[in-house]
């Protein structure tokens, strides 16, 4: 809303041209007022780009591996504890990103959203069976863990830049999608792009986005909230991700390609494997003793 300018002076009563001219300068300010408004409004919307039109992980040998046959192998006793807690950063799960993260090459940053999604669906859906090691083999595919096009993942969980894939206009090999958002959350008034580290379709997030890291809001490009939206979109309903049937349900419905599926798989085991192998080093190695 502009705001109300003073009162001005009464204007000459020039014979046939006051109110005209009244009239004008009401047309003026009302329309400067307007495109006031509108330019605030899109300045808060991102600016569309294609930051996503190469994925690295694409590039990446699939696992050999049938569609259904198995799951990847979850790494259980190398995830996240049970006094780790739920709250983004905080406690032992930070302290368990922090030391995975220089053996998986994964940033720690987003091992905590991606630790801090398996904790919470341990307690919303135990029977999904939801590993961190698969989610992070979605956020290495979808934007290298929030990397991708040279973007940083910030301590607040956001790229920086945003990361905004590629219009779905239907191009080959590519989805039309015609705009749902009305460009907020993309910055496309035409088409819809996919988002944020986990490359959500605003469609998508509008029904199945949550506020993970406790601000009082969903967004896509914040790493909690996206890890645990996909989380939450592959648990589905009822859906078991330690068998074959179920984890591959869950991952062809976030991408219909099998590559796609094969890439994920092969990156779940490879994480899980690191993280295991590092575990043994630890427990292996002499315990500093204090000298005498």
């Amino acid at each position: 809303m502009s705001p109300t300018p003073p009162d001005p002076a009464p204007w000459p009563l020039t014979p046939g041209r006051s109110v005209l001219g009244r009239l004008l300068v009401i047309v003026v300010v009302l329309a400067l007022g307007a495109g006031g408004v509108w330019l605030v409004a899109r300045a808060a919307v991102p600016s569309a780009g294609p930051t996503t039109t190469d994925i690295p992980a694409l590039r990446l040998e699939p696992a050999d591996v049938e569609p259904g046959s198995a799951a990847p192998v979850r790494g259980e006793e190398t995830g996240p504890g049970d006094d780790a807690g739920t709250e983004t950063g905080s406690g032992t799960l930070a302290e368990w990103a922090e030391a995975l993260s220089p053996a998986v090459g994964v940033p720690a940053r987003a091992l905590t959203a991606y630790g801090n999604a398996e904790l919470v669906l341990r307690e919303e859906a135990p029977g999904c069976g939801l590993s961190w090691a698969t989610l992070a083999g979605i956020g290495r595919v979808e934007s290298d863990h929030g990397r991708h096009g040279g973007a940083e993942l910030g301590a607040d969980g956001r790229p920086s830049p945003p990361i905004i894939g590629v219009a779905l206009d239907g191009a080959p090999g590519v989805q039309a999608i015609p705009d749902t958002d009305d460009g907020v959350l993309d910055g496309d008034r035409e088409y819809d792009r996919a988002v944020g580290p986990m490359q959500f379709i605003p469609g998508t997030w509008r029904v199945h986005g949550v506020d993970a890291s406790g601000d009082g809001r969903a967004d896509p490009q914040q790493i909690d909230d996206a890890a645990l939206s996909a989380g939450r979109y592959l648990c589905g309903p009822g859906r078991d991700l330690t068998g074959g049937q179920g984890w591959w349900e869950g991952v062809l419905s976030y991408n219909q390609s099998v590559d796609y599926g094969r890439t994920v798989y092969g990156l779940a085991e490879q994480y899980a494997d690191l993280a295991r192998t590092a575990a043994a080093e630890a427990a292996e190695a002499p315990e500093d003793s204090e000298a005498p």
